[in-house]
């Protein structure tokens, strides 16, 4: 059979080390195992010809306002070669509603991909029958063997920006009242004024630690020995960080928006009000203090990993991609 080739455009860079990197070279990986992939920052990019010269196959775009260009390039030059495009955060929750190159980017491309099902709510209705859910996937860590430990380490993963909201995270270190509690935010400052705020706060608050950019898997061994994760974000298409939470055995403690409900339920015990940093840090003591509040939010999380298993996130965006190819293939097609 011969392989198609797909290019991917990704508006992150392995540099940036973010989750949309994460789940470009995800895609990538999966897809070489049937395709030809190139992956770049944009289409057509003069640093990453096409092979033999001819166009590839099949567009994937991540982030509908960010790659927005390269989906007009590429719906220009090849009107009858498909495209799918990956919806972001910020794309579902601010650009596709004010953004009129996110907004044509939504007719243009062929597929579109949401990364949890209550995304749809807020899609307009006309494009439900071309999108498609893709949970992300993360591979299973063993979790850290129990031992007693001094510190009982809340992680938050993610670079320092304002859809992440660090300042709830900092505002709870100075709330929290559990001894053994220690509040470590791992991420890189993309605005100078929270890389000062986090400063600041790490030198006034003891129990406040900011570890700066770490790499993908060191990062990965950090969260696991964490007592829980916490999620501050305003917006989330689907956050990677949960899953990576999750297939790690390490309890999610999340800002009640739409985008983490669709990632672990709305039934979900351990939701706090975004911005709240008062019940963050309720929530942070009472998972140190209960441990059987604690039991529950692991078992939850448990409870959603089926879902983000490697071999259904690859499932679904083969048959997706296969679909899309056969279709213009197809001497039915019209």
């Amino acid at each position: 059979m011969t392989r198609q080739h797909i290019w991917i455009v990704s508006p992150a860079s392995a540099r940036a080390n973010n989750g949309n990197w994460q789940s470009a070279s995800r895609w990538a990986r999966f897809l070489r195992t049937r395709h030809r992939v190139t992956l770049s920052l944009h289409w057509p990019d003069a640093d990453a010809p096409t092979p033999s010269g001819a166009p590839p196959d099949l567009l994937i775009a991540l982030h509908a306002r960010r790659s927005a260009a390269s989906l007009d390039a590429w719906t220009q030059a090849w009107p009858d070669r498909p495209s799918i495009l990956l919806l972001t955060g910020t794309d579902l929750y601010r650009d596709i509603h004010t953004d009129a190159s996110a907004q044509r980017a939504l007719k243009q491309a062929d597929a579109l991909v949401l990364l949890q099902p209550a995304g749809l709510q807020v899609l307009p209705a006309p494009l439900h029958a071309k999108t498609r859910v893709i949970y992300q996937s993360a591979a299973t860590l063993r979790p850290a063997p129990p031992a007693a430990k001094r510190h009982a380490d809340i992680c938050m993963i993610g670079h320092l920006r304002a859809e992440k909201d660090p300042y709830t995270f900092m505002r709870a270190a100075a709330q929290v009242t559990s001894p053994s509690a220690r509040l470590i935010h791992i991420g890189g400052a993309l605005e100078p004024a929270l890389a000062t705020a986090a400063q600041v706060t790490a030198d006034k608050e003891p129990r406040y630690r900011w570890l700066g950019a770490m790499p993908h898997a060191a990062t990965r061994q950090r969260l696991k020995r964490s007592h829980a994760m916490a999620l501050t974000s305003h917006m989330e298409g689907g956050a990677n960080v949960i899953i990576e939470a999750v297939s790690a055995g390490v309890p999610v403690l999340a800002s009640d928006i739409n985008g983490n409900r669709g990632m672990l339920g709305d039934d979900y015990a351990g939701y706090f009000p975004p911005g709240d940093a008062a019940a963050l840090a309720r929530l942070i003591d009472r998972s140190i203090e209960e441990p059987s509040f604690h039991a529950l939010l692991r078992a939850q999380c448990d409870a959603r990993a089926p879902l983000f298993a490697p071999a259904a996130e690859r499932a679904a965006l083969l048959e997706l991609v296969d679909n899309l190819l056969h279709d213009r293939t197809s001497p039915t097609k019209e």
